[in-house]
Formats: structure tokens, sequence, C-alpha cells
């Protein structure tokens, strides 16, 4: 469960940062390679690569 919010813009670049506690938070440390991709609901899922390519390839789908 996110414990802290936090409201984060995307520049006009494309770009959006995200704070280095909502992802220690989530277990992800710097070097933590990840995978970013839309649910299709309007959520964005950031997942850890390792873990959403294993899920592709067990399934065939990313949820």
């Amino acid at each position: 469960m996110l414990r802290e919010p936090s409201e984060v813009e995307i520049d006009e670049n494309g770009r959006a940062e995200i704070s280095m506690g909502i992802l220690v938070e989530a277990g992800l440390t710097p070097g933590t390679r990840v995978l970013a991709y839309s649910a299709g609901d309007g959520r964005v899922v950031l997942r850890r690569a390792e873990d959403a390519l294993a899920e592709l390839a067990e399934t065939g789908n990313l949820t």
C-alpha cells in the first residue's frame, strides 16, 4: 500500500519523475530495470522487468 502518495507531472518532453521514497517503498532501488505499460483503463503500471517478462512468458499477457 502506498503510504505517502505523490503527485507527478508529465513535462513537455513526456517525462515524469517519481520520488525515490515511492520507488524504495515499492522495493525498487537504483539500477533496477523496470517495465512501464498501460493497463488500458487509464492506469500506468510500473513493474520490475524480470517479473513482468516472466508473467508475459508464462501467460502471454501483462496484468
